[in-house]
């Protein structure tokens, strides 16, 4: 990875300089967009947080990605092969570039230097995907709900460089992003306080584990 790589410069020089991006802004719950409908769009959210979600054909809600400031998403990033939609909802207020991925190879004006930089750049933000994604999975193969809650809170700490967390999702949302059932999540929760590893106050939660 490239460590003189600054996200915020890009995403700033991705706002100014170039005439094919558009920023747009979302309300809490509001849709962000469908990987099914729009097959063609690359974004960055520089505001709020969201999830991408999938709502299989019994409709059940799992939450496939949750996407925080700087995150890159969008439907190029995945080969949608069921009838499943996938969709990114805001849980916040957001604001989101977005971007048309052939429009890499296609200078909005002859004197456009940013595509060259964003063609520079894409591997960086990829590899953040990437690095990203395979955490996920990780979390998701851990087998037991007391392994992927302890799991989840470990890579909260080590973000935050913190033992005292702040949960992103509601209690439902967390379950359907660790795809447990919500009361047996509850109850181990419970669990995990009684046992002296956790303490939890709303939505923040204290470890009490090294």
């Amino acid at each position: 990875m490239n460590n003189n790589f600054n996200i915020d410069n890009f995403i700033r020089d991705f706002q100014s300089s170039c005439h094919k991006v558009t920023k747009k802004t979302f309300n809490k719950n509001e849709l962000i967009t469908s990987y099914i409908k729009n097959r063609n769009q690359f974004c960055i959210l520089i505001a709020g947080n969201a999830d991408l979600v999938r709502y299989d054909l019994n409709g059940n809600r799992t939450i496939i990605e949750h996407f925080s400031k700087n995150d890159i998403f969008g439907e190029v990033f995945y080969s949608v092969t069921t009838n499943n939609e996938l969709i990114v909802e805001a849980r916040e207020k957001c604001e989101v570039l977005i971007y048309l991925y052939d429009d890499i190879h296609n200078k909005c004006r002859n004197n456009c230097k940013f595509h060259q930089i964003l063609s520079e750049s894409l591997p960086e933000l990829i590899l953040s995907k990437v690095t990203k994604l395979n955490t996920r999975v990780e979390l998701l193969t851990k087998r037991s709900t007391r392994d992927k809650l302890l799991g989840y809170f470990s890579l909260l700490s080590t973000k935050t460089l913190s033992k005292t967390l702040f949960l992103p999702f509601s209690l439902t949302d967390l379950a359907d992003y660790l795809s447990v059932d919500r009361s047996a999540m509850m109850r181990e929760l419970k669990l995990l306080k009684d046992d002296g590893f956790i303490e939890k106050n709303g939505n923040t939660i204290t470890l009490l584990y090294k």
